[in-house]
């Protein structure tokens, strides 16, 4: 990968402090196994959103993957379908979301919500016509976080030959997404009424948005922080899980994503009250990793590792299902 494009892929905001916390906070928390809970084989599988999972893991909506490997999202997508695994594609996505959907599997799409609202609905119908079964709304975005990394490298726009092509509108234009700092809990109730498909909030970590998002009609929350590409400083998602998971009082399933790199990471988050959770930085990886051989190879990879990482964490920690984990099962030191 083009060092330039590894550092969009790996850097942060600010002094990346988030970045590094995420994974900082599944380092501080220890699991306290049970015992002779006669596991036999593990049942991996859950449901969020009206969607059936093989394994509560899904790919994380992260942009510009032909920046990784040639065959970009499509080749994404057909890993995680080998995987057996839901991919969630980026409004920011290098292919458009019917190629990515002709490559098979189970897809979500990610939306930053437009101002243009004519246009903020044609990018819905498109991703419903393509099949996606929900629609994860990135509500922790109203500017653009500050990457020191690619204002260092100039990196402040896509190379020729490249663009996000979630963005083009009816006449074939590619329009700049826009952040908008006016949109507010008016808008889900908007987003609502112009699509069927359940909606989840990505970028919840304070409480009382919780409670906000369950009133407001929410299939779903996603703890997450941006992978710590938003505002540098924000509690990690590891920490804010709890108390969100508390505040929705099981009225609708709480998702995170940042920090998760292996499947004692997963099992943590699980026991603390998540039904899944998102990789990105991982998934990227492996994707980059794939070689000439097709990206995909390396993204299944990637997933079938943690799926048995968390397979294997589950037996160990006394579970047979992700829903027989508990909070006492985990500490922090």
């Amino acid at each position: 990968m083009d060092p330039v494009h590894q550092d969009f892929f790996e850097g942060g905001a600010g002094r990346e402090r988030t970045l590094a916390a995420n994974e900082e906070a599944f380092a501080r928390r220890w699991l306290v196994p049970r015992v002779l809970r006669a596991t036999g084989e593990r049942d991996l599988r859950t449901t969020v959103a009206g969607t059936s999972l093989a394994a509560p893991v899904l790919v994380a909506p992260t942009a510009f993957h032909r920046l990784a490997h040639p065959q970009g999202e499509v080749a994404t997508a057909r890993g995680a379908a080998a995987a057996g695994t839901a991919m969630v594609v980026s409004m920011a996505a290098t292919q458009p979301v019917e190629e990515i959907a002709a490559a098979g599997g189970t897809l979500w799409f990610q939306l930053y919500p437009q101002p243009d609202l004519d246009f903020t609905e044609y990018v819905i119908k498109r991703a419903e016509s393509a099949g996606c079964q929900a629609l994860v709304v990135t509500v922790d975005s109203p500017v653009f976080g500050r990457h020191e990394r690619d204002l260092r490298n100039g990196f402040t726009d896509l190379p020729p030959g490249y663009a996000c092509e979630n963005m083009r509108d009816a006449t074939g234009r590619v329009r700049s997404i826009t952040m908008d700092a006016t949109a507010g809990w008016d808008r889900i109730a908007w987003l609502r009424g112009v699509t069927g498909l359940p909606i989840l909030l990505k970028g919840i970590l304070h409480p009382a948005d919780a409670r906000l998002a369950v009133q407001h009609g929410a299939a779903g929350v996603i703890v997450s922080n941006h992978g710590g590409r938003q505002l540098d400083g924000t509690v990690p998602t590891l920490d804010a899980l709890p108390a969100v998971v508390a505040a929705v009082r099981g009225q609708l399933p709480v998702l995170l994503d940042g920090g998760v790199r292996g499947g004692t990471d997963v099992v943590i988050a699980l026991a603390l009250g998540a039904r899944a959770v998102l990789v990105g930085r991982p998934v990227v990886r492996g994707l980059a990793a794939g070689g000439s051989a097709g990206g995909s190879a390396g993204v299944r990879e990637v997933l079938e590792r943690l799926t048995t990482e968390l397979d294997h964490t589950l037996a160990l920690a006394g579970a047979r299902r992700p829903a027989d984990l508990t909070p006492d099962q985990v500490v922090t030191r």
